[in-house]
């Protein structure tokens, strides 16, 4: 039996908002200015959320696991969600 994604509806404009932590290390474009950390634009918001999902349960490892687990640890459901389609939004 497989799990079933369920995602919240996200809005651009909080994503946008909750970002701002983001920013350091992903760019406010969503394109990261130093090379160990990820561009984010453009990104599908399904695999968005369940990488910050995973991260938030630290699930994912390696990288720069151990700082995304700390950043993702307080998130909701609805930030990640907020968070996956304002970067899904940028080009």
């Amino acid at each position: 039996m497989s799990a079933m994604y369920v995602s919240a509806a996200g809005d651009v404009e909080a994503g946008k908002n909750k970002a701002k932590i983001c920013n350091a290390c992903h760019g406010e474009d969503g394109y990261a200015k130093i090379p160990i950390y990820p561009h984010l634009a453009g990104q599908n918001a399904a695999y968005l959320e369940s990488s910050l999902k995973a991260y938030r349960a630290k699930q994912r490892q390696g990288g720069q696991a151990v700082v995304m687990h700390a950043q993702a640890a307080n998130l909701s459901d609805q930030d990640i969600a907020d968070l996956a389609a304002f970067y899904s939004s940028l080009k």
